[in-house]
């Protein structure tokens, strides 16, 4: 079975993916099993410049079919912000926590019509020399939650309401999440092009 490497270490969303991709005939990994290769910088200007640059530089590493998500949170009311720098834009190695608590800093006094939001998730593929496949996207609109709510999840899924369910991604079961979000419409995408490779 050929091995398809996640560009990631970010243990929530290795699980999403690997749960996602499940049935394809792939071993799927992650940086998690490649515990010698390094960490790549994400300095792009967009989410599909960082998801390539990480892609890329693991497949030429590895000699391995590579595949990177780049994803964030997007809020209106702060002009489509912290996006692009939403892992780092509460400092570096802050927690998802403190992460959620400058969100809701930022916007305390937006009220509820007015704190849309919608997470984007971006894909890249490249082969075992780092040459580009394709890239894929998905997003999921939704509003910012006035405080953090359940606890299924990971990142920003307690704040961000879909406002079809009435509830955050904290708190639907994982199954719908599985349905509807970024990451999710991101990959059934993402399997059309890796059925075509």
């Amino acid at each position: 079975m050929k091995e398809l490497i996640v560009a990631s270490r970010n243990k929530g969303k290795i699980k999403e993916i690997k749960e996602l991709l499940e049935g394809l005939p792939y071993k799927v990994t992650s940086l998690l099993e490649h515990p010698n290769l390094p960490d790549v910088v994400e300095d792009g200007k967009t989410y599909t410049e960082n998801a390539l640059k990480k892609a890329v530089t693991i497949a030429k590493l590895t000699g391995k079919m590579t595949m990177s998500d780049d994803s964030g949170i997007e809020v209106k009311a702060i002009g489509w912000q912290p996006g692009l720098y939403s892992a780092r834009f509460a400092g570096e190695g802050a927690s998802e926590e403190a992460k959620n608590q400058k969100i809701f800093n930022m916007i305390k006094d937006v009220p509820m019509s007015k704190r849309q939001c919608r997470y984007r998730c971006v894909i890249a593929l490249v082969d075992g020399k780092g040459r580009k496949i394709g890239v894929v996207q998905g997003t999921c609109s939704g509003l910012v939650a006035m405080k953090n709510r359940g606890t299924n999840g990971f990142g920003f899924d307690p704040l961000f309401i879909v406002p079809r369910y009435n509830k955050t991604f904290g708190e639907l079961d994982e199954s719908v999440k599985a349905k509807i979000s970024h990451r999710a419409r991101a990959l059934k995408k993402f399997r059309i092009l890796l059925a075509a490779v």
